[in-house]
């Protein structure tokens, strides 16, 4: 029987990288028995016994150490070419690779991180990007478990020689954590869910000002975990001890808020092939003719109702990581607020619908125009806009989470808050995007109340926009700081209220854990919003889990 790498359909062409390792591999078959021939190859020599080896170590698992020893003996490019063909390997084939393939796959990864072969790192990262989240499958559990067995058994070696490589694992290993916790338990995931525990909270205590270069998106990561316990500590020393971090000039957790995420971490986090699909619907798809591509897409990856959980990071993907050219902002190519509207109705759980509506404004939160891109704004207030009449529940529902979110994303911090959607707003007038803010101030169509709290906080931004930022505060919210919104948890782990309290010398700290049920965002006649919490007025179901003082230890 033939050897290959892939499983393909009756009807389906064979792959050109495939069949090009394969033909390599036929001709040099002979040649890769030892003993191995010592001559100095040519250049397309040295190409063919490359891609001869490579698949002789993916189809041959048997014969994968003899073909290794030969890869050794014959490298004179520190391994640059043949990495290079595992990254195109793992960016093209990986669905489709035989179970026995993705096996030898990890470890011939092993063995180039063993040599510190030329963009080991790359491939490293690659084969994060095809970690699949909200899929809970054995077979992507199992390369999540493999990835992060490696990151722990290589730490020394990673942290010296690609340190970056630690930190894109940490991005990665957050947001998968926030699906895993959901998982019911099996001694696979329980095992996983330990690792990705001791990885993540590892690099965050000993190596913070390495974290610190994801910049704001940790701090959305982070808020999702905090019903962990070593998340849960971690929130206390950022808020209460950030000294505790031994990261120099760290004080306070807004530093964070200021520092903008590159778009390259947002990458990680949409597999290469869910990359392609969303580009293509992004160039080529014309407006009013995508509902087929849409279904395509929705029926590809959103099948499964766990993996509803990953709309947040496509949306982080379209606003941070898409730009379109100027040949594409034609009006008649589907735009991204379309695409991301879409993306918003298809939420089914309201705690996603709430996570991907703070995907969407993350930025508004803390934008500031020297160091911000407009673009990553951009999608939100055309959203707003354009929904306008047809959708008007669309833009109703974004206005007024976006008014929750400034009163009590992180209330100590509000003012930061503030003027950074103050800034968001006057940049995207400066810069055209709409023409005025008036489409939303004296839109009719808007409820009365939503116009009059939009009013009253352009009002307070524009006057208290030269003020200093606020004293501090006797208490510290370290919950994910969004107090309204379900958990991104679910209903099994709902969203945990923490505050902390300094105060005697008896006490240290106090807190109190609130739960919130799923709800939807309320009503704008419903909101009794108080400076420091949810009023008892508002007709949400609290449920008060515990009430401790925590003596000093």
């Amino acid at each position: 029987m033939a050897l290959k790498l892939i499983q393909r359909g009756i009807h389906e062409a064979e792959n050109p990288i495939e069949v090009s390792l394969r033909e390599a591999f036929e001709l040099r078959k002979p040649q890769l028995n030892p003993p191995f021939s010592l001559k100095v190859l040519t250049q397309e020599e040295y190409s063919k016994i490359n891609k001869a080896l490579i698949f002789g170590i993916l189809s041959q698992s048997h014969l994968a150490k003899v073909h290794i020893k030969h890869l050794h003996a014959i490298i004179t490019d520190g391994y640059g070419f043949f990495t290079c063909i595992l990254v195109n390997i793992v960016d093209e084939l990986y669905p489709k690779l035989l179970d026995s393939v993705k096996i030898q796959l990890i470890w011939v990864t092993k063995e180039m991180l063993n040599v510190l072969a030329i963009g080991f790192d790359k491939l490293l990262v690659v084969i994060l990007r095809q970690i699949v989240g909200g899929d809970f499958r054995e077979g992507n559990l199992w390369l999540c478990l493999e990835m992060v067995t490696l990151f722990l058994a290589n730490w020394d070696c990673l942290l010296e020689e690609e340190p970056l490589v630690l930190n894109k694992g940490l991005y990665v290993f957050l947001r998968l954590l926030a699906d895993h916790y959901r998982v019911p338990s099996t001694p696979m995931v329980d095992a996983l869910k330990r690792m990705e525990v001791e990885f993540c909270v590892r690099l965050l205590r000993e190596h913070f000002p390495l974290c610190l270069k994801i910049g704001r998106d940790l701090i959305r990561l982070l808020q999702d975990l905090v019903h962990i316990p070593e998340f849960k500590s971690i929130w206390k020393d950022l808020l209460l001890n950030p000294r505790q971090f031994r990261a120099d000039g760290f004080e306070d957790i807004s530093q964070i808020y200021r520092i903008r995420t590159s778009s390259l971490y947002f990458l990680l986090r949409v597999t290469p092939e869910m990359e392609t699909k969303l580009r293509f619907l992004l160039t080529h798809v014309r407006l009013g003719s995508q509902k087929r591509y849409q279904v395509w897409f929705a029926k590809k990856f959103l099948g499964v109702p766990e993996r509803e959980t990953i709309l947040t990071d496509i949306v982080r993907f379209i606003c941070c990581s898409v730009r379109p050219s100027s040949e594409i902002t034609q009006p008649d190519i589907l735009p991204r607020w379309a695409v991301i509207g879409w993306l918003l109705k298809s939420c089914r759980k309201s705690y996603i619908e709430a996570n991907v509506k703070l995907a969407l404004f993350y930025d508004w939160l803390f934008f500031d125009e020297t160091t911000d891109n407009v673009m990553n704004i951009e999608p939100a207030i055309l959203l707003m806009v354009n929904s306008i009449p047809k959708y008007i529940e669309v833009t109703h529902t974004l206005l007024e989470f976006l008014l929750i979110v400034v009163d009590n994303y992180d209330i100590e911090r509000k003012e930061i808050i503030s003027n950074g959607v103050s800034t968001a707003l006057s940049t995207i007038v400066k810069k055209g995007i709409i023409g005025s803010l008036d489409i939303l101030t004296r839109c009719d169509m808007i409820s009365p109340v939503l116009r009059e709290m939009l009013g009253k906080m352009l009002l307070v931004m524009q006057s208290s926009h030269s003020k200093k930022l606020g004293s501090a505060s006797v208490t510290h919210d370290i919950s994910p700081p969004i107090h309204l919104l379900p958990s991104s948890l679910g209903s099994q782990h709902p969203n945990s209220v923490i505050r902390f309290h300094q105060g005697d010398e008896n006490f240290k700290e106090k807190f109190e854990i609130k739960v919130i049920g799923e709800t939807s965002l309320l009503p704008p006649d419903e909101l009794h919003v108080t400076s420091c919490s949810i009023g008892d007025k508002v007709p949400l179901k609290w449920m008060k889990v515990s009430r401790k003082s925590l003596k000093s230890r």
